[in-house]
């Protein structure tokens, strides 16, 4: 049978199945916050206000996830709903495995199941807890329910389940491979495969009206003290370029976002963060640059911090003893901080620049972050290091444990 075709035959169910959630579940749910409305901004926002729903069908189970905001300010009315929808049916696996994404690795020959209701679950592989330690994952900025050399995990046969702020972590020669499950149901189905050209599936929702006033009241799992606010932030930053498909536009997107500028500012003690702000020269007719960021310090002048990948494949120190200097490609990522320097060495450019975004430049202290901490282990680097004025070279650890840090003290 073609996926097409697969396609086609299971989209009746699941059209049929979201019918029944509809009536069982989020339809009283709907009525129910309705009629109590002080409920709106505590209860789950995803459940009502769906930015996506997906379902995954299997032989045991058919799962919906919810995403979406964890919060909503009104009740909407009914719009199109945003479906997708994967079958499984015709494997033999571990639906929980295919959802994720990753196989489990356990020397432990045996599955875990899981129990009725799971929040803050943590379950690395081990090839994940491996990654996670080395990238200096924090353990203790999540409350969480941690697992270690973890059986693969699956929802009890004949049994609802449900998964609520759900992490895993798996790597490989890529790098650290993450999934986040904001809120997980699997639902019991009676599965009966035995026709070779129809495959029966059988469920029963009615039991979901059970949940409608708890879910109601149900608050999502948000930290509240700001240490426990921001350190899970940290960790998803690491996770992000804790991966070799991450691009440095991943990275500096991410440190951009509003709730995510904190990063920068504890780090570079600066009160505000300014990203990818165009330089325009005024006295040279010269390509526009634009740094990855500019920290404004508390006296109003800004220093420069751009960002290169963490993974080096190449020497950062080259040369024979006694003359030992960068390697060509670190030369070039220093040439173009130095590009920067000279822009604002031009008082022309320091005024249009000043009028334009507000803040100034001048003679700024330039921030190059690249690499891992091992990348730069040798004493022959640091001594390189003096030479050069105004330039600091960081790495991602040192960036991490800077932030980091403070929240200890």
């Amino acid at each position: 049978m073609t996926e097409s075709e697969v396609h086609a035959t299971i989209k009746p169910l699941i059209m049929t199945f979201m019918q029944e959630l509809i009536k069982h579940y989020w339809g009283p749910l709907y009525h129910f916050v309705k009629a109590n409305p002080e409920l709106i901004k505590t209860l789950p926002g995803f459940l009502l206000d769906h930015e996506k729903v997906i379902v995954y069908v299997g032989r045991t189970h058919i799962a919906v996830e919810y995403t979406g905001s964890e919060f909503i300010e009104e009740l909407k009315p009914e719009g199109r709903l945003e479906l997708q929808y994967h079958d499984y049916s015709t494997k033999d696996c571990n639906l929980l495995e295919q959802i994720i994404g990753f196989e489990y690795d356990s020397t432990l020959d045996i599955p875990m199941s899981l129990p009725a209701v799971s929040e803050g679950l943590l379950l690395p592989t081990n090839r994940g807890w491996d990654k996670l330690s080395e990238l200096g994952w924090n353990f203790t900025a999540q409350n969480s329910i941690m697992g270690f050399n973890t059986p693969s995990p699956e929802p009890m046969l004949g049994q609802f389940t449900r998964i609520v702020n759900g992490m895993f972590f798996d790597a490989d020669d890529s790098g650290l491979k993450s999934r986040r499950i904001k809120w997980l149901d699997f639902f019991p189905i009676s599965f009966d495969g035995s026709e070779d050209q129809v495959d029966c599936i059988g469920f029963n929702l009615e039991k979901m009206k059970n949940l409608v006033g708890p879910d109601a009241n149900y608050s999502y799992p948000i930290p509240d003290d700001y240490k426990f606010v921001q350190l899970p932030k940290i960790n998803k930053f690491i996770e992000k370029w804790g991966s070799k498909a991450c691009s440095e536009p991943d990275i500096t997107s991410y440190l951009a976002e509003p709730e995510n500028e904190f990063i920068l500012t504890m780090k570079f003690g600066a009160i505000n963060v300014y990203s990818e702000l165009t330089c325009e020269w005024q006295s040279e007719d010269r390509k526009d640059i634009r740094p990855d960021f500019f920290v404004v310090q508390p006296n109003g002048y800004a220093d420069i911090v751009e960002f290169k990948l963490p993974n080096i494949s190449k020497h950062t120190v080259v040369g024979t003893s006694n003359r030992e200097t960068f390697g060509a490609w670190l030369n070039s990522y220093i040439s173009q901080t130095r590009v920067y320097s000279s822009y604002f060495d031009d008082p022309n450019n320091r005024k249009w620049f000043e009028e334009k975004y507000g803040f100034k430049v001048h003679k700024p202290r330039r921030y190059l972050v690249v690499g891992r901490r091992h990348d730069f282990d040798s004493d022959a680097w640091r001594e390189i290091m003096c030479d050069y004025k105004d330039l600091d070279i960081l790495t991602f650890d040192d960036l991490i444990d800077g932030v980091a840090v403070q929240f200890y003290k």
